[in-house]
């Protein structure tokens, strides 16, 4: 069966975004895939260390601070690396990942001024695991994601 790294908060159950909110996907395809047991989820922020609710972080000038300015950018990268391990382990196809966050962010991050702006990029452990070959979607993405398994 084929596996698929997702981003904790979109798998749901365990609230673990940063303001303790849910972000469950609702999508048929997601479920079906979850039900069959496919779905290995990471919230890469809490493999790192970070508590949950937290204070809001943002991707600034190579690294990621929170909006008083506290430097968490190991725990970032220390999260990503456990997404990137767990990927490996379970031989995950793709990843679908959170859009917007500074650690799963596909296609969009918050901008770093905590204005609620948004720029183009891609959160830490995303970059980690595009950087070792693994095809990442949005939730936005998953009839992608569902195509590119299909094709596999």
């Amino acid at each position: 069966m084929k596996k698929i790294l997702v981003s904790e908060c979109l798998y749901g159950g365990r609230h673990v975004r940063y303001d303790g909110a849910g972000a469950a996907c609702t999508d048929g395809i997601f479920l079906k895939w979850k039900a069959e047991g496919r779905l290995v989820p990471v919230c890469p922020e809490v493999c790192g260390g970070l508590p949950v609710p937290r204070e809001p972080a943002q991707r600034r000038d190579g690294r990621v601070v929170t909006e008083r300015g506290r430097d968490v950018t190991a725990q970032f990268r220390k999260g990503a690396e456990e997404a990137l391990r767990l990927a490996k382990e379970h031989s995950v196809v793709c990843a679908i990942m959170k859009e917007g966050s500074p650690s799963c962010g596909v296609h969009a991050i918050y901008d770093g001024s905590f204005t609620g702006k948004k720029t183009a990029g891609e959160g830490l452990a995303t970059q980690l695991l595009r950087g070792a070959g693994h095809t990442v979607f949005s939730e936005s993405e998953i009839a992608a994601a569902k195509r590119a398994i299909d094709d596999d």
